[in-house]
């Protein structure tokens, strides 16, 4: 599908400059304002598989390296890097990634060696394996959670030998029957 001649890359349905950056949906003006989502890809050129908007795909992925979803996916994805899923996007598969940072709408089970990421407008109707897990207010989770030891840092651990004590009023509290 690629062609690569001195100094120009051609496409089949196109041609552009080498050195041109090609704009994803979510870096054009006035889409993708918060900075999280464009954070978690770094430089979209990192990319290395792509469903676009408006496609549909049913089978494997499996990719070392970023994977973007922006369109329809059905079936598996695997990933030693990170999976982004799009606003928009309807994914409906069994997912493994080292990070997965989603605005779309994933129907499934993930596995996430590192993270998981849920942005606004994000839905997750699944489960989540991961050791650590982030959700922004107005995301919809319906499932469950493991979150394993393995993975996470020392500071973000508890002992349990520190327990919180209570505290003993010296005034005591009313309880009032509804």
């Amino acid at each position: 599908m690629w062609e690569k001649e001195e100094g120009v890359e051609k496409r089949a349905s196109g041609s552009r400059q080498a050195g041109a950056r090609e704009e994803w949906p979510s870096q054009r003006q006035g889409q993708g304002d918060d900075s999280s989502f464009e954070n978690a890809t770094g430089n979209a050129n990192d990319v290395i598989a792509f469903v676009g908007k408006g496609v549909e795909f049913k089978g494997v992925i499996k990719y070392n390296g970023t994977v973007r979803i922006a369109g329809r996916l059905e079936g598996e994805i695997h990933t030693d890097g990170v999976l982004l899923v799009e606003d928009g996007a309807v994914i409906s598969a069994q997912i493994s990634a080292a990070k997965v940072v989603s605005r779309g709408q994933i129907t499934g089970d993930i596995v996430a060696s590192e993270k998981v990421n849920l942005l606004a407008p994000a839905v997750l109707n699944g489960s989540v394996k991961a050791p650590l897990l982030s959700i922004e207010e107005g995301v919809l989770f319906s499932g469950t959670l493991q979150m394993p030891e393995s993975g996470r840092s020392e500071a973000s651990r508890v002992d349990p030998t520190d327990a919180v004590t209570p505290i003993r009023s010296a005034t005591p509290l009313k309880t009032v029957a509804g």
